[in-house]
């Protein structure tokens, strides 16, 4: 051996089974993995049903994903592209009808429902089915690049137009206007985005509420719009705190919330307070952000003019903030893992007489403490002193699902033939014998049918 080189030794791998038992394994993979594919179609197909439907929604839950992540073990991330991916199959007959026969795979499907649409879908399925999911990611990757290219040409004359306005309507609600360039756009989109993902991340096994309902009476989803707009006061939040790190209660950045102890009393007379600019918030909303806020004692006289201002003091005491942040953690909601951006809320209410120490206090995330106060849930402090939180018609939420029957390959494969799927060992296997895909022609192709 020459000095500087380093010979490569290779050991030729050969099968430890005859080939006919080989053979027998393959087509037995295979087969079982048509079954997958197709019993994924069912699966998805049920999921767009629940989430149509919000029965997700009735025990608290914030999202179909989120019930996806709690009841059946699927990573939130993983249940989002289910729930996304299951919706888009509802617009694409062609190949929902080749997935439930077990012929493509859910890598391939989730590939092609990013970019398919009604009238490209045929095409896509022709990769699908005659190449491998290689081959699908390829061709709709390269298509996303070629699109989001051919929009550089006006990127120029949109820089002009770029611009954020503001106003507040009557009710005192603000509303905004912004045009962005591509870059701007996607570096604010991808902060609002980032931050909506770390709400949602630090309440992986979260039991959430649902929005506002105005009826009171069937839950509906949190719309996309109000994720992001709580997203976008997290991004403020940051911001008006110095960057980086948690903040916490009366540590974020200061609203001035104009009230009186009979608004704040569960039985006051009081309906709303004001804020600083004029805009005025309900009662129980004011209770929500006094339960963890610094109080300024303010006396006036019957004509408004001020007769004296108390020292800034907090309801929460920082020594008793600490302990109770070293007893829970964070959320304590069940099933919540959010432990930044938390709230310490009084379990009855200070201004009702309730006691600022721990056994009458509970840390919270904002949705549970919204949830708590304006949701319609409930909690209490046990005899254990394990809080115990009551959904909107007073029934105990566990604090994990029941274990359910997870069931087995042979059942599968009955329901599989049940619903008409037939499968066998050469159902999903593409048909591929190893030529080259023409990238350009792909591109080209799906440009063409989008026109």
């Amino acid at each position: 051996m020459k000095e500087g080189k380093i010979m490569a030794l290779t050991t030729p791998i050969t099968p430890t089974l005859p080939e006919q038992e080989i053979r027998a394994l393959e087509d037995q993979i295979t087969e079982l993995a048509a079954h997958i594919h197709a019993a994924n179609y069912r699966l998805l197909t049920l999921i767009r049903q629940f989430d149509e439907s919000a029965g997700w929604a009735e025990p608290g839950l914030r999202s179909c994903a989120h019930w996806l992540n709690w009841k059946c073990g699927i990573g939130l991330n993983a249940a989002r592209e289910k729930v996304r991916v299951a919706h888009a199959l509802g617009d694409l007959p062609k190949t929902s009808a080749s997935f439930s026969k077990g012929e493509i795979s859910y890598s391939k499907v989730r590939a092609m429902t990013r970019v398919a649409t009604a009238e490209n879908e045929e095409f896509l399925l022709t990769i699908a089915l005659h190449g491998t999911a290689a081959h699908v990611e390829r061709a709709v990757r390269q298509f996303t690049r070629a699109k989001r290219n051919e929009a550089l040409d006006a990127e120029n004359e949109r820089h002009e137009r770029r611009r954020v306005v503001w106003r507040v309507d009557e009710d005192g609600c603000w509303s905004l206007h912004a045009r962005f360039t591509p870059e701007q756009g996607e570096r604010v989109m991808k902060a609002i985005d980032a931050a909506v993902d770390e709400i949602e991340a630090e309440q992986e096994d979260v039991s959430a509420e649902t929005s506002a309902e105005p009826d009171r009476t069937k839950p509906m989803p949190c719309p996309m719009a109000q994720k992001r707009a709580d997203a976008l006061e997290r991004l403020a939040d940051a911001f008006l705190s110095g960057g980086g790190g948690a903040v916490h209660g009366g540590d974020r950045c200061t609203v001035h919330v104009h009230t009186d102890l009979d608004t704040l009393r569960a039985d006051g007379e009081g309906a709303e307070s004001s804020l600083e600019d004029g805009a005025n918030v309900s009662a129980e909303t004011s209770r929500r952000l006094a339960c963890d806020c610094g109080v300024v004692p303010w006396r006036e006289s019957l004509d408004g003019e001020t007769l004296d201002v108390g020292r800034k003091t907090r309801s929460i005491p920082p020594s008793i903030r600490r302990a109770l942040q070293r007893r829970d953690g964070g959320c304590r909601f069940p099933g919540c893992t959010a432990h930044k951006y938390v709230d310490a809320h009084h379990i009855r209410h200070w201004a009702d007489g309730g006691e600022t120490k721990l056994d009458n206090l509970v840390t919270l995330c904002r949705h549970h403490h919204r949830a708590v106060h304006e949701g319609g849930f409930d909690v209490q402090m046990g005899t254990d002193g394990v809080p115990k939180f009551f959904d909107r018609r007073g029934r105990l939420i566990p604090e994990a699902p029941a274990p359910r029957f997870r069931g087995n390959v042979f059942a599968l494969m009955t329901a599989n033939r049940r619903s008409g799927a037939d499968v066998s060992a050469e159902t999903c296997v593409p048909c591929w014998h190893g030529e080259r895909m023409d990238d350009d022609l792909v591109v080209d192709t799906l440009f063409q049918l989008g026109r």
